[in-house]
């Protein structure tokens, strides 16, 4: 690639033809949501989730941030701010992964092989090493109530849409700033 722009470009144009659904956020390459898919056989199936990703000007040379903005029960996921504890992302990134890589192969195995031992979200480490049963069934409680399609493509443009309730606020959709960016927590 001659410029980290032109393979930012290349990469988000791979994310958008892909089979996920992409809403740019003002009119820009360079923040954006996604639509996620919970990954087969794993508790999360069937869940949908909307991810915010940013990319920074270095980008790929500098991690995208990213963060889920409806509400997940993971030991590795901040339930408030959503951010996201993943190595891959957050410590060893290469520019030789792109946007898919992210989707396809770092999020759902975040999902499938979650790790208490580096939580973000303590009670969902404590309850996944202490009562398994209890843990599976409140990932599934939070998949029925924060993880539907119907929940999250009314807010898919949140960031202009001026009616989102006080209840939706409180579910977890938040809008971006730069102090609250998903994704930078490290662990």
């Amino acid at each position: 690639m001659s410029s980290p722009s032109k393979r930012r470009d290349m990469d988000v144009m791979k994310l958008m033809m892909s089979d996920y659904t992409v809403e740019p956020i003002n009119d820009g390459i360079n923040e954006f949501n996604v639509e996620f898919h919970g990954p087969k056989e794993s508790l999360y199936e069937g869940g949908v989730w909307k991810i915010h990703v940013e990319l920074p000007d270095a980008y790929p040379y500098k991690s995208p941030s990213i963060g889920f903005l409806n509400k997940i029960f993971h030991p590795n996921v901040d339930e408030m701010s959503g951010s996201v504890c993943l190595d891959v992302i957050n410590q060893s990134w290469s520019p030789m992964f792109d946007l898919l890589n992210i989707f396809e192969v770092f999020l759902p195995q975040l999902l499938l092989y979650p790790n208490p031992s580096d939580p973000l979200n303590g009670d969902a480490a404590s309850l996944m090493m202490k009562d398994k049963k209890q843990y599976e069934e409140k990932v599934k409680e939070y998949c029925e109530r924060y993880a539907k399609k119907e929940n999250i493509s009314n807010t898919l443009s949140e960031e202009s849409n001026e009616d989102i309730s006080e209840e939706d606020v409180s579910d977890g959709e938040r809008t971006s700033s730069d102090d609250n960016v998903a994704g930078d927590a490290d662990p």
